[in-house]
């Protein structure tokens, strides 16, 4: 077995980013900038005014002194005039400063009558102007890669940039094996279960990039693997869930054989998950997860999510955090153990029952507290690394 530092470099070989499209600006967001974006323009194009008032002279602005109205200057329509001694311009937030203007006194520190306002209070020496290109300037870039928030879509909009440079969504082919299973919604047999790990890994994998193809379960059969596998043809990555341990009915690595997989590692000191597996069938990467429905969630976000990241071009690292335990553990064995924990205020408790089949338990749990092989007792208030989830 390999460690799962190992199987995460092994996986990460096997994928590369992506190439670029482009998406539409609405259609932007939680996508991955592909290239770096610069400004076609000037944010704002023009010196503004950023409060209500009156634009002047700022050699003229003192307290008592009067001017004359010549005009108004509103948002979208600037006042095309200049300013002259003694003269100011009625002013909005957001309009151009007329020309001759470097000051607007605002409305609260003026009195006016007819066309004639006097500053009856002291009006400071914040001029209420923002200059040209204070936000932004031609050429200024929005740097990638980085997953776009709203708030970079709106710089993009800003920017005048309607159409994004972006990652290509990696493809992913789900493809469930087993007898035993039937879809959610359909009646079981006495002897089967419901498909769960097929819809959590397809909401994990698509929360984090990437496009999901749920292909129809594949029965433990040669001839059902191979229709499933043809079936993937043309996906970035195929995973099966299932059927990659050493039974007589696990025939996923038979069948992935047989198509000219080139196998890069089989079985991981990791609990839960050790019965993964992974390799190359032509050009299209497949691993194959475990059945056990917290094992398989678990590695997809041990081993598949940075995957997706590399093809995204993230950084593909797992992140760790730390905290507190607030009950004592005893020693682990010789796998790296990912326990099902819940953290709260800096602290982390593990459940006390880990087995890998019990999804009520990680449904509940926020973290995967990371335990090294041969980790020994830890006691409450030590500091342990966890994953957050």
């Amino acid at each position: 077995m390999i460690t799962v530092e190992e199987a995460r470099a092994l996986l990460l070989d096997l994928v590369e980013p992506l190439g670029a499209e482009e998406a539409p600006l609405a259609d932007a967001a939680g996508r991955v900038l592909a290239h770096d974006v610069a400004a076609t323009r000037d944010q704002p194009p023009f010196a503004a005014a950023s409060m209500d008032g009156y634009a002047v002279k700022s050699a003229e602005v003192e307290r008592h002194a009067m001017f004359k109205v010549i005009g108004e200057a509103a948002a979208g329509h600037r006042f095309d005039g200049v300013l002259g001694a003694g003269q100011a311009v009625r002013i909005f937030t957001g309009a151009p400063v007329p020309a001759g203007a470097d000051f607007v006194v605002i409305q609260e520190d003026v009195n006016r009558t007819g066309d004639l306002v006097t500053i009856t209070d002291a009006p400071g020496d914040k001029p209420n102007i923002r200059p040209a290109g204070v936000d932004f300037r031609v050429g200024q870039t929005l740097a990638a890669p980085r997953i776009l928030r709203p708030e970079d879509v709106a710089l993009l909009a800003s920017m005048n940039i309607p159409r994004v440079p972006v990652r290509r969504r990696p493809v992913v082919a789900l493809i469930s094996t087993g007898d035993e299973l039937v879809m959610p919604g359909e009646t079981p047999g006495p002897d089967q279960i419901i498909a769960s790990n097929t819809f959590g890994l397809k909401a994990l994998f698509e929360a984090n990039g990437a496009q999901v193809r749920v292909l129809p379960i594949a029965r433990d059969t040669r001839a059902s693997l191979t229709t499933a596998f043809e079936l993937a043809r043309g996906a970035d990555l195929v995973i099966t869930i299932g059927g990659a341990s050493v039974g007589d009915h696990d025939l996923v690595a038979q069948v992935a054989g047989a198509l000219g997989m080139e196998q890069a590692f089989y079985k991981v000191r990791m609990r839960p998950g050790k019965p993964l597996m992974a390799g190359r069938i032509g050009d299209m990467p497949m691993v194959g997860l475990p059945g056990n429905p917290v094992s398989a969630m678990v590695c997809g976000y041990i081993f598949i999510l940075p995957m997706l990241r590399r093809m995204l071009d993230l950084d593909p690292g797992i992140s760790l955090c730390e905290a507190v335990l607030s009950a004592p553990l005893g020693p682990n064995g010789p796998r790296e153990h990912y326990m099902r924990a819940r953290v709260n205020d800096g602290q982390i408790a593990t459940f006390g029952d880990q087995d890998s089949s019990l999804l009520s338990i990680l449904a509940r749990a926020n973290a995967l507290l990371m335990r090294p092989p041969e980790d020994p007792a830890r006691a409450a208030g030590e500091r342990v690394r966890y994953v957050p989830i």
